[in-house]
């Protein structure tokens, strides 16, 4: 892809010189230094380098080079002087700022595109590494964030004391919710979302396999974790638990020990902070 150079300036020889013999490697416009051109090209052009070659420059042109260079500064792109050593110097010690890159004359055409394609280069490559440390660093603090973020549990069980139980073991390590039926459990998630469900397997109306039977049926809901809380002991119920694949299933009474064991073993062990 080439690179796109805006030119100004009183030196005609050197831009004829950008026209004549750099035009294969980089795309070319030239522009005044009115105030309203210089602000038109640079919006519709969108170089990706300034140059500005001097020749006998009136003062006033020169410091309005101080504003000019601020903005391209704004928008980085970069800015390059060519101009002999004389009016080089003079250009920045009157506009007191320092170009991105000198070329001095007299110096070949073939030197001046050299040398602005390299720095383009590197610069490109510069431009590149930093966005891709910026797409990096953002990735980490996404991560960081959703680690740090509570995971959430949602219980479910028909015993209120039940639910006052657990949510007094776990609510120092997760936000919890509770829900005394399937039905007010369906009708939280329509509006919020969890990442966990405690839900007990005998519950009246919508028992726990009806729940997680609609949970699965919902796009939304189906990749939820569930562990069944069930007080169910005979080997074919059990078996009828296992069939619907929940993420795990506890006995009643829960054992706080195996209860958090079970649900760090599902969230990955995050514990808030982590």
């Amino acid at each position: 892809m080439k690179y796109k150079i805006l030119l100004a300036g009183k030196n005609n020889t050197i831009i004829n010189d950008f026209f004549s013999l750099i035009d294969g490697s980089a795309e070319l416009m030239t522009t005044s230094v009115r105030w309203e051109d210089l602000l038109a090209h640079m919006r519709y052009f969108q170089p990706d380098a300034f140059c500005y070659c001097i020749y006998n420059e009136p003062v006033d042109i020169i410091k309005r080079m101080i504003v000019l260079k601020d903005r391209l500064e704004e928008n980085r792109i970069p800015f390059f002087l060519v101009g002999s050593d004389t009016e080089c110097m003079e250009f920045t010690k009157i506009a007191v700022v320092t170009a991105d890159m000198t070329l001095s004359t007299p110096i070949k055409a073939a030197t001046i595109e050299e040398n602005i394609i390299k720095y383009l280069d590197r610069r490109r490559e510069e431009e590149e590494r930093r966005r891709e440390e910026e797409r990096r660093r953002a990735e980490e603090m996404a991560r960081a964030a959703e680690l740090a973020r509570r995971k959430h549990v949602l219980v479910v069980d028909d015993d209120s004391m039940m639910l006052k139980t657990i949510k007094e073991q776990l609510h120092d390590k997760y936000d919890i919710a509770t829900a005394i039926s399937g039905k007010i459990a369906l009708k939280f998630l329509e509006k919020k979302m969890t990442d966990l469900i405690l839900l007990d397997y005998e519950m009246p109306g919508e028992s726990g396999p009806d729940v997680l039977e609609k949970l699965r049926e919902n796009d939304k809901t189906k990749e939820i974790p569930v562990i069944f809380l069930t007080g169910v002991t005979e080997r074919d119920k059990i078996a009828q638990v296992l069939v619907m694949k929940p993420q795990g299933y506890l006995l009643k009474p829960i054992d706080h020990d195996k209860l958090t064991e079970a649900i760090d073993k599902v969230l990955g062990g995050k514990e808030d902070g982590e």
